[in-house]
């Protein structure tokens, strides 16, 4: 089987919507259409350089996408990237996609002068930090919202 990482496309709007919605599913979340028409919007513009995703696709079909943003860091003088959301279809999971995202998201900060790459889960997500325990270092910090 052929594992192939890239950007996503306009024409990918169906099937990035489905692993989406599946992922925040995951998440008990909902997002409204106007936001995920927002979303889509941004990270197929090539002149919106904040948010980016990836696709995996296995031998040309697609299995999995990873969505990350750069920003400003006051710790930093470059900027940071946010590995905000990532996910594989059920029935490929444990065959590497979730590490060949993290990896390309990995090479993509590093193509952008980028060193720092972060994200969370929640502590629930035992099958995920299987993974990340393994690509990544876990950090004492808990998150606060309002």
């Amino acid at each position: 089987m052929t594992l192939t990482i890239r950007p996503l496309h306009a024409k990918d709007r169906d099937t990035w919507g489905r692993m989406w919605t599946d992922y925040l599913v995951f998440y008990n979340t909902d997002i409204s259409p106007q936001i995920q028409d927002i979303t889509f919007s941004r990270l197929i513009d090539p002149n919106y350089l904040l948010q980016n995703c990836l696709m995996a696709e296995l031998d040309g079909t697609a299995v999995g996408i990873v969505h990350y943003i750069y920003h400003a860091h006051n710790w930093h003088a470059e900027d940071v990237c946010y590995l905000q959301d990532l996910f594989a279809d059920q029935h490929v999971r444990g065959q590497g996609i979730g590490r060949a995202l993290i990896e390309a998201v990995y090479s993509a900060a590093d193509a952008n002068g980028t060193p720092l790459v972060y994200w969370m889960t929640q502590d629930f997500n035992a099958n995920a930090r299987l993974l990340y325990d393994r690509i990544g270092s876990l950090t004492p910090f808990i998150k606060y919202s309002r």
